[in-house]
């Protein structure tokens, strides 16, 4: 055992006896919902009462470097969870609906909690006896997938004695598949080749999650998480290429990929001075072996096969030490912080080729195999106060220190010190209006794999080792007004912008490689609208509409034509809109959503192109909400006939050469039925 996983399990194991946490007071100026707001929706968990909320879209915790200040906006009894892996949506999940006594709607920066901004949902839960939920949810699909009759969770919630618990066990099991033509023409525009492919996905995703929450002397505060997780995925190609003039050719690309993950984290907060000192600790780590192979048969059984076959794997590991101690003098929130966390990646990756008696040879893949690891300290001091009877502002500042090194693969080792903090402001505009401004700071994650070379044979497109990539740095701003509409519902507006200095995107590496790597500066800019409509004012009662748009501009330097265009994938636009009709006076729902979203092309150093499924999403669905104690929803998915689209452009070597040839895929996905059936013991 290493010193750092020792700090962090002697953090753990400072935990007392666990408690259970009472319900915290209402936070003053927030907009509280209570169980008989949701009366009509029948709810089962936090979950369902939470999406209920009108005008309110759960935003989980980014997947930022080391813990940090929070970047969510669910919060349990005024706490945020302290681990990164088990989510605040299965967290939600697990607690029994009659467990909440309130959910409060409250602007983040009236909490004790650094990085919260904008709307923030505060889910008050009262302990109780043992109680437990569960569901199971098949999913079956028209065209070339198997039936998925795995998908389920149980959880099992109560107190005994001072504890307070939640253990859970699921399957995030999926069954995916498409199938289709693809035409590959000339640079002139003709047809040179036509293909005919299906494949399926299947993967299997059992964990078993507990949380544990205490409440413990003297105003001492406590929580542990528990995760332990397991992914089996297999992937199969098959399909026939027939180039014009030429006879057919069968090809097969396997992959399978399998491994486990855990984690372990936890937070202990008590009085020391004049304020709270909290000691957080976290470690975890991964390991999901991948090998894919592809294999080509010929028209002629004197012709070969031809085949290759690439293998990757990867033991990551992180392990996060931080306390965080807060105060309050002359008015005002103090809080320091600081937290190391050490991050690594061993990988081994290899590149083969068939050989004629049927085996595989190795061939050189330089920079395949490497490790990475970086270690990062930073110090925070956070500062908040009411300027105002309706202002309310909060003010962090800091820096970051890391060293980032490379052990193989032309590595070296390098060291940084980034600036890092947030300036946020709640203003009550009125009695049913809230402004929310937020200006941060940041600095982003890294993609450790993003630093070694690896091959997709199923594409065709090669990535090279860049020992020298670096994180991303931006200033975010954010304008979030939110108006309470009374009986008819609430609108939320959105306005963003962000200003990226070292971008990564795909860059040149010698004389014809590429790799991810950064760009100078980026921008992005965007605007979101939520709406919430009750429609009983208009006379129907028990439905209600929810539409979410968004709008969303980018633009970056080309770092091979020298010429402004989109962020490679960087969203252009969406929107959704939800209409659910509960029938009063029953326990009939039905429901029926639809959404759309447009990307822009993603660009590599070899081609353009733009991968997607659409154009429109939509679903119908019925609910019944009691059938001797149990919900029960059927529903028809993809009523739209959305397929799997791929439009690229292939150049001979960059893009500034000539072109090589254009592909054009359109798989069908076709009808998905889905069955669930939800219930409590």
């Amino acid at each position: 055992m290493t010193y750092r996983s020792l700090f962090v399990s002697l953090m753990l194991l400072t935990f007392p006896l666990l408690a259970q946490t009472p319900s915290p007071v209402p936070v003053e100026g927030s907009h509280t919902y209570v169980p008989a707001d949701f009366a009509q929706f029948a709810p089962q968990t936090a979950l369902d009462m939470l999406n209920r909320v009108p005008g309110f879209a759960i935003k989980q915790e980014e997947d930022a470097r080391g813990l940090g200040q929070a970047t969510g906006n669910v919060v349990i009894n005024g706490q945020r969870l302290s681990g990164k892996s088990n989510d605040v949506v299965t967290e939600l999940s697990r607690i029994p609906a009659r467990n909440v006594e309130r959910i409060e709607i409250v602007d983040g920066a009236t909490l004790k909690i650094p990085g919260l901004s904008g709307q923030v949902a505060n889910v008050i839960v009262r302990s109780g006896g043992i109680s437990g939920q569960w569901s199971y949810r098949p999913e079956f699909r028209s065209y070339y997938t198997d039936p998925l009759l795995t998908r389920f969770d149980v959880s099992v919630s109560g107190t005994k004695g001072p504890v307070q618990y939640t253990v859970g066990l699921e399957n995030r099991g999926n069954r995916s598949g498409a199938g289709g033509p693809t035409w590959i023409y000339s640079p002139t525009g003709s047809l040179t080749e036509e293909r005919r492919e299906e494949w399926r996905g299947n993967s299997d995703q059992p964990q078993i999650t507990g949380r544990f929450v205490l409440d413990g002397p003297n105003g001492s505060k406590g929580n542990l998480n528990l995760l332990y997780h397991r992914l089996y995925f297999d992937y199969l190609e098959n399909g026939t290429r027939t180039t014009i003039g030429s006879l057919p050719r069968d090809r097969k690309v396997t992959e399978d990929q399998h491994g486990d993950s855990y984690e372990i984290g936890g937070d202990y907060e008590f009085d020391l001075g004049v304020g709270k000192l909290k000691l957080i600790g976290l470690s975890r780590g991964d390991a999901y072996p991948d090998t894919t192979t592809v294999e080509t048969r010929f028209g002629t059984p004197a012709t070969p096969i031809v085949g290759d076959r690439f293998t990757q794997n990867g033991k990551e590991r992180e392990t996060i030490g931080r306390g965080e101690y807060r105060w309050n003098k002359l008015g005002a929130e103090w809080q320091i912080s600081a937290e190391g966390a050490f991050n690594s990646l061993d990988s081994t990756s290899g590149l083969f080729e068939l050989n004629p008696s049927g085996g595989f040879d190795e061939i050189p893949l330089p920079g395949g195999t490497a490790r990475v690891q970086e270690d990062r300290y930073e110090v925070i001091g956070s500062y908040g106060r009411k300027l105002a009877a309706n202002l309310t502002m909060k003010l962090s500042a800091g820096e970051e220190y890391s060293q980032l090194a490379q052990v193989g693969a032309g590595g070296t080792t390098r060291t940084f010190y980034r600036p890092k903090g947030e300036l946020s402001a709640a203003w009550k505009f009125s009695p049913r209006t809230d402004i929310n401004i937020k200006l941060a700071r940041k600095v982003g994650q890294l993609n450790f794999f993003d630093f070694l070379a690896s091959v997709d044979l199923a594409s065709n497109i090669e990535k090279s080792a860049n020992p020298d990539l670096v994180p991303e740095q931006s200033w975010d701003l954010q304008v979030e007004g939110v108006h309470n509409l009374g009986k008819l519902g609430s609108t939320t507006l959105r306005l963003y912008s962000r200003l990226i200095d070292d971008i990564i995107d795909y860059v040149p590496i010698g004389a014809d490689g590429q790799s991810p790597g950064n760009l100078d500066h980026a921008t992005v800019y965007g605007i979101e609208s939520r709406s919430t409509l009750n429609l009983d004012q208009f006379g129907w009662h028990g439905a209600r509409l929810d539409t979410d748009l968004q709008l969303q501009n980018s633009k970056v330097r080309d770092p091979l034509t020298g010429q402004e265009r989109h962020i490679s994938n960087s969203l252009l636009g969406a929107g959704s809109v939800g209409l659910r009709y509960d029938k009063p006076k029953s326990n009939w729902a039905y429901g029926a959503d639809a959404s759309y979203e447009l990307d822009a092309d993603y660009y590599r150093l070899t081609e353009v192109g733009r991968q997607w499924e659409g154009p429109v999403w939509g679903d119908l669905y019925v609910e019944h909400k009691n059938v001797h104690g149990l919900t029960i929803r059927a529903g028809l998915y993809n009523l739209f006939s959305a397929d799997s689209r791929w439009n690229r452009t292939v150049y001979v070597g960059r893009r500034t050469g000539p072109v090589a040839f254009m592909e054009d895929r359109e798989r069908r996905i076709g009808p998905i039925y889905s069955f669930s059936i939800r219930g409590k013991f």
